[in-house]
C-alpha cells in the first residue's frame, strides 16, 4: 500500500459507519491484506450483531442485506485465528439470510424491512444488494444460492434496452421506486458479481463462473458507453445534468482489474480503469478524503463517503496485481 492509499485508508477509518459501510471498509482492508485492521473490524461487527444474526447494526434494525457485507471478514477472521467467536458470528449472519430474511415469492432477498418513500411498500429490491449478500453467501459454501440472488436482482432491475441496472424496485406495488441508471449501483453490482464468480471458480463450478462473468461483462460494456472523457461517470449515467461521481469509476475499475487477473477480461480493458484511477487519484485531498463522489448520508448529491474510500483502496490493491 503506497503513501496515498495509506492516507485514503486512514481517512476511511475515521468515517462514521452504518452496517454496509463497516462491511465494505473491512472488506477493502481484507483485500489489501491489512490484518490488524480488518480483524478488529470483524470483531466489532460481531459485538454489534443483533440477536437474529444481522451484523454491525448501529441504527434502527431495518437493514436486511447490508449487514451481510461484514460476513466474509468474520469468516476469514475465524480461519485466521481459529476463534469460534468469529465463526459463530458468520454462521448467525448466514442463518439469518437463509432462514429469516424476507424474500420475494421467487426467493430474492429484500433490501430492508421498511420503506423510506411514501406510497411504496417495504418489499423492495435494491441494486446495492448485489454486493451486500451474494458474495458472503458464496464464501459460506452456497454459490448456487448466491447466483440465484444475482439472477433475481437482474430479473427485476435490469433495463432490457441499455443492459444497465435501475436502482430499486417495489415488488409490493409493481413499480420502480427509483427508475434511474445509478452509476454507483451498477458499480456495486459489478463488484458483487466479481466476488461470486471468483468463488464459483474456486468451487469448481466453471459453467456458473462463465455465466456470471458474462453477466458482469454485459454490464461493464453498457456502463463504459457512458464513461466521461476523464474516466469517471455521471451519478445518473444518462443524465447530463447529474454530477460527476468517482465511486462508480473505482468500482468499475475493481471489476476490470480483477477480471484481468482472473482472465475473464483481456488487457485491452485496462485503459478504461487506468483513466478512471488517475482521475479519482487527483480528487484526493491532503487528508486522504476522496471528493467529487456520490456523497453520504443521502447519496443524491456530490460529497464524500465511506464506500468511495473503500472502493479506491480495492482498486489500488487489485491494480497493483493486474499491472504486474
Amino acid at each position: 500500500m503506497n503513501e496515498l492509499t495509506k492516507r485514503v485508508a486512514g481517512a476511511m477509518l475515521a468515517i462514521q459507519r452504518y452496517p454496509w459501510e463497516q462491511g465494505v471498509c473491512a472488506q477493502a482492508m481484507y483485500e489489501a491484506g491489512v490484518e490488524n485492521v480488518w480483524v478488529p473490524m470483524a470483531h466489532d461487527a460481531i459485538l454489534r450483531q443483533k440477536e437474529d444474526g444481522r451484523l454491525a447494526v448501529i441504527n434502527s434494525n431495518f437493514a436486511v442485506t447490508d449487514p451481510a457485507a461484514n460476513g466474509e471478514v468474520c469468516l476469514r477472521a475465524w480461519e485466521l485465528t481459529g476463534d469460534e467467536f468469529y465463526k459463530k458470528g458468520a454462521q448467525k449472519m448466514f442463518d439469518y439470510l437463509m432462514r429469516q430474511a424476507p424474500r420475494t415469492p421467487d426467493g430474492v432477498i429484500y433490501h430492508n424491512t421498511v420503506t423510506f418513500d411514501e406510497d411504496f411498500t417495504p418489499q423492495q429490491l435494491w441494486v446495492d444488494s448485489a454486493y451486500m449478500a451474494p458474495p458472503f453467501i458464496a464464501v459460506m459454501g452456497d454459490v448456487d444460492e448466491a447466483a440465484k440472488q444475482l439472477y433475481g436482482l437482474f430479473k427485476y432491475l435490469q433495463d432490457p434496452e441499455t443492459k444497465l441496472l435501475f436502482h430499486n424496485y417495489d415488488v409490493g406495488t409493481g413499480k420502480f421506486v427509483r427508475r434511474l441508471r445509478w452509476a454507483t449501483g451498477n458499480g456495486w453490482a459489478l463488484m458483487g458479481i466479481a466476488r461470486v464468480a471468483i468463488e464459483a471458480k474456486k468451487q469448481g463450478k466453471l459453467e456458473l463462473y462463465h455465466e456470471l462473468t458474462g453477466m458482469g461483462n454485459e454490464v461493464l460494456e453498457a456502463l463504459l458507453r457512458y464513461q466521461q472523457p476523464d474516466g469517471r461517470f455521471l451519478d445518473i449515467v444518462d443524465d447530463s445534468a447529474s454530477f460527476t461521481d468517482g465511486t462508480s469509476a473505482m468500482m468499475m475499475s475493481v471489476y476490470i482489474y480483477r477480471g484481468v487477473i482472473e482472465g475473464w477480461l483481456g488487457r485491452d480493458e485496462l485503459p478504461y480503469a487506468e483513466k478512471a484511477f488517475e482521475a479519482v487519484s487527483g480528487s484526493i485531498d491532503r487528508f486522504g478524503i476522496l471528493h467529487e463522489v456520490c456523497g453520504c448520508p443521502n447519496f443524491v448529491s456530490q460529497g464524500t463517503s465511506a464506500e468511495a474510500q473503500a472502493s479506491y483502496i480495492m482498486a489500488a490493491t487489485w491494480r497493483e496485481k493486474a499491472l504486474r
